[in-house]
């Protein structure tokens, strides 16, 4: 149980940190972000908190994939003229 605390409050804590670069303002991001974790917070269940956190590291990996996309699109659109 200790360790499911550690690893819900990293997500957390990795989550707020992309939500930096969120594009409609981190303010909109963390409002979210809290919404979605007191509305999950009465869950005991171990398997269903487990799911829960691997859920929230997709969404996280998808955060870093699209912030990841927007970079190149920016850079290509730096340097290569499309007519």
């Amino acid at each position: 149980m200790n360790s499911q605390r550690s690893q819900v409050i990293r997500l957390y804590k990795n989550l707020l940190h992309l939500g930096k670069d969120y594009p409609k303002g981190y303010d909109y991001f963390r409002e979210r972000l809290r919404q979605s974790f007191r509305s999950n917070l009465q869950v005991t269940d171990v398997r269903e908190i487990e799911m829960l956190i691997v859920k929230g590291e997709f969404v996280s990996k998808e955060l870093e994939a699209l912030y990841m996309l927007r970079k190149y699109r920016a850079l290509k659109s730096r340097y290569y003229y499309n007519k």
